[in-house]
């Protein structure tokens, strides 16, 4: 998935583009370009991210461009690592399935939850919540819920929706290392409701 700024870059377009020939990977090309064909294809994503002006609060920041600079010679260092502690068979598994797995799942997040699943907020596009990419994707599944509130960091909003990822935000907060944590408001909430924008009809 390469740096921070490149990822960034390409979910703001995302979000900014839903389900358009400008999103960089729209179910509308059908399921599998959304899933993964679309990171095949790098005349396609040339083509969408000419200029990546997006990203300028990213590329202020030193972390960022030394991630950046250093992205592939880190990801080198851990897989010399992880072969230097456990031969082939660490490298198999720690490496390479890890990665393939670790991939599809955030994938399934691109394609299952703009295809399946229920959408519980006005958000105009095909973002879905589907239970079961939430629960292996620690609760970036509940997609309808984050399209709906990008800004917020929760993205399960229902007591039973697991969102491993705000409890873990939760403790960043906790011990200081995460702070100007963003949620959504009741107001906001009113905005996005069916109710609300069927009563505007």
């Amino acid at each position: 998935m390469r740096d921070p700024i490149f990822w960034v870059s390409i979910h703001r377009t995302h979000h900014q583009y839903v389900d358009s020939d400008k999103d960089p990977h729209s179910p509308t090309y059908g399921f599998w370009f959304s899933h993964i064909g679309w990171l095949f294809d790098s005349g396609y994503i040339v083509e969408k991210y000419k200029e990546r002006k997006n990203v300028e609060d990213l590329k202020c920041q030193a972390f960022y461009r030394f991630i950046r600079t250093t992205y592939a010679y880190l990801v080198l260092a851990f897989t010399v690592l992880v072969y230097a502690l456990g031969g082939f068979s660490y490298l198999v598994w720690v490496v390479g399935v890890r990665i393939t797995v670790s991939y599809h799942l955030t994938f399934l997040v691109n394609s299952a939850c703009h295809i399946w699943g229920t959408q519980v907020w006005n958000t105009g596009d095909l973002s879905k919540n589907n239970i079961w990419v939430a629960l292996f994707t620690f609760g970036e599944g509940w997609h309808n819920n984050h399209h709906a509130f990008e800004y917020s960091a929760r993205f399960g909003l229902k007591w039973w929706e697991v969102d491993l990822c705000w409890w873990f935000i939760l403790f960043l907060e906790a011990v200081g290392l995460a702070t100007n944590v963003k949620l959504l408001t009741t107001a906001h909430k009113l905005k996005r409701s069916f109710a609300s924008s069927n009563k505007l009809k």
